[in-house]
């Protein structure tokens, strides 16, 4: 059996406080926010979604913003210790500028551009001390245009994520032999794998070593997701993770899209998400992200929910 999926769809990463996170990933970044909503396993706490102008499945970062006092994490194995965005060529001059003169404002550090696998890379930490990369890219594509950023170099849709598990090797085979990952070179310890089927978000990079062990908190990635088209190739991605001894949850419901979570052997959590139904199932697609959107089952709660979270204000 072939794998349906279709390359990344999202990355979930725990945060400090909300309103800083929006200043981060809204403001400096000029992401689109594109959905607020309440952790559906603890509604005293936001959950934000930015994605690409049209809010395309493989563009999606999510946050848990634990807010002030959050616990703070460790970045390391077993977690997605990077994830990259895709930018234009040539975009790494006008990030530079931008991050020297308002990163500071916005508490995040940088550094100097490297190359890897022959593209350009820039690493910049949130406060939370949260890893993003912009990575020059010819497949680029999906910046907002009623953004803050020029189109010319805008973020849109993922270009990787990194991992670093405990048992590396094992952590590829699950990539390859359930997700449809290919390996597509090797440099300095880091694996890159290219999903063939993905037209966007493709690549993985595994590194070799495991590096420093990591701690779950504020600043570090929860769990990375894998698109699917539609609910039966979710069964048959995960009917794969069965054949490989893996133990993936049934079907969960998460209203924006179905998901199925597994932990891979080296220990970071995959999820497997469709595509739809998507987040205009609730609001418009010209109005997402305005206002808080609840499920149902909490929207008899509205009025208290609303009362413990805290209010943002999203650039303009």
């Amino acid at each position: 059996m072939s794998s349906p999926v279709t390359g990344l769809h999202h990355v979930t990463a725990i945060s400090g406080p909300a309103q800083q996170n929006v200043d981060v990933y809204a403001g400096l970044l000029g992401l689109r926010l594109v959905k607020r909503t309440v952790n559906f396993d603890d509604p005293g706490t936001y959950h934000l979604y930015y994605a690409d102008g049209e809010a395309r499945p493989g563009s999606f970062l999510t946050f848990f913003p634990w807010g002030e006092g959050a616990m703070p994490g460790r970045i390391g194995a077993p977690q997605a210790v990077a994830t990259a965005y895709a930018a234009p060529i040539g975009a790494s001059e006008m990030w530079l500028d931008r991050l020297a003169s308002h990163g500071p404002l916005a508490g995040v550090d940088f550094d100097a551009p490297e190359e890897r696998f022959g593209e350009t890379v820039l690493t910049l930490r949130a406060p939370d001390g949260l890893a993003v990369e912009i990575i020059e890219a010819a497949d680029a594509s999906g910046g907002w245009e009623a953004g803050r950023i020029p189109p010319e170099a805008a973020l849109g849709a993922f270009h990787s994520v990194t991992l670093r598990t405990a048992r590396p090797e094992a952590t590829m085979r699950v990539l390859t032999d359930a997700l449809g990952y290919e390996a597509h070179g090797e440099e300095e310890g880091r694996v890159r794998l290219v999903n063939p089927q993905a037209d966007r978000a493709r690549c993985i990079d595994v590194m070799r070593q495991p590096g420093e062990a990591g701690r779950m908190g504020a600043g570090t990635v929860h769990h990375i997701a894998f698109r699917v088209p539609d609910d039966d190739a979710e069964l048959e991605a995960r009917e794969l993770l069965l054949q490989l001894g893996l133990q993936p949850t049934p079907p969960i419901d998460r209203q924006y899209f179905h998901s199925v979570y597994c932990r891979e052997p080296g220990g970071v959590l995959f999820e497997i998400a469709t595509d739809p139904p998507g987040f205009a199932t609730d609001e418009p697609a010209d109005a997402l992200g305005q206002r808080l959107m609840l499920p149902p089952q909490y929207e008899p709660q509205r009025e208290a929910i609303e009362a413990r979270l805290p209010p943002l204000h999203v650039p303009s």
